[in-house]
């Protein structure tokens, strides 16, 4: 059983909630980190979060979301690097340990052209990253995803891109609901040992009601939530874990109740 001082709340978990109503729902539940989304973050300002969660003595163990780089057009490239450098400064500010990249889609430009616009934003971005000490996390997503939100889709490609930076500068953020398929996930996150900068946990329903919106509970699909976990800790991850669930369904009921459970199945199966 993971500790459940290393449960963290990803706020999108409860996603009408703004960020002082996070960090208050936290405070409440005795929860210590917090995923802040950037949404949020430019709805309140970034100063407002800063104080809020420095004030509630939180840990902000990812700022989400970095990446989406390609684009068709090299000023549409362009602007996308600015808003991860703006991603950049937030991650810093909050201190959080990482800023997580969801690298983007090969729809409008194809796959080969959308994996070279990622590599090469990456490489843009990884300097001033290291200039403002905030890590980058590479999150590969599940294949589905492939055409609108990631290019990205086995922690093996993962960590080709990473292994051209340092390990502390390029890393890996590892989402149960992205990787519990793939029949070499323990050796590939073995393999991972020294960038693994964060842990998801979630469920996989059955059947999945909605490819965005349709992950479950921890303990309400057929993930196996601890195995990954115990690979993940025998790798050398002992940080947060984040509780991160994309679900109409728990974003409709009674956020405190949704905290409650999310304690009990943390504690149950993580």
């Amino acid at each position: 059983m993971a500790e459940i001082t290393r449960l963290s709340f990803n706020q999108i978990t409860i996603s009408n909630w703004s960020v002082s109503q996070a960090v208050e729902g936290c405070v409440r539940h005795g929860i210590h980190s917090i995923a802040l989304w950037r949404h949020k973050i430019e709805e309140a300002g970034l100063t407002p979060c800063v104080r809020l969660v420095k004030d509630a003595g939180l840990h902000v163990s990812s700022v989400c979301r970095g990446g989406m780089f390609p684009n068709p057009t090299a000023a549409g490239r362009q602007k996308n690097l600015e808003d991860n450098y703006r991603a950049v400064d937030e991650a810093a500010a909050l201190h959080a340990d990482s800023l997580v990249l969801v690298v983007g889609g090969g729809a409008e430009v194809g796959l080969g052209e959308a994996r070279r616009m990622v590599a090469d934003g990456v490489a843009a971005l990884v300097p001033y990253a290291r200039q403002h000490g905030v890590k980058l996390g590479l999150e590969p997503l599940h294949p589905m995803y492939a055409a609108e939100r990631s290019v990205l889709v086995t922690i093996g490609q993962a960590l080709e891109l990473a292994s051209a930076f340092a390990p502390q500068e390029l890393g890996l953020v590892l989402d149960v609901f992205h990787i519990w398929w793939d029949p070499q996930v323990l050796s590939l996150i073995e393999q991972s040992r020294g960038r693994i900068y964060g842990f998801h946990v979630n469920d996989w329903l059955v059947p999945l009601p909605d490819l965005l919106l349709g992950r479950g509970m921890m303990g309400d699909g057929v993930i196996d939530n601890r195995m990954l976990r115990q690979a993940v800790d025998q790798a050398g991850y002992g940080g947060p874990i984040e509780v991160e669930i994309f679900n109409r369904v728990i974003w409709d009921t009674d956020p405190d109740q949704v905290l409650e459970q999310m304690i009990e199945r943390f504690t149950a199966f993580v």
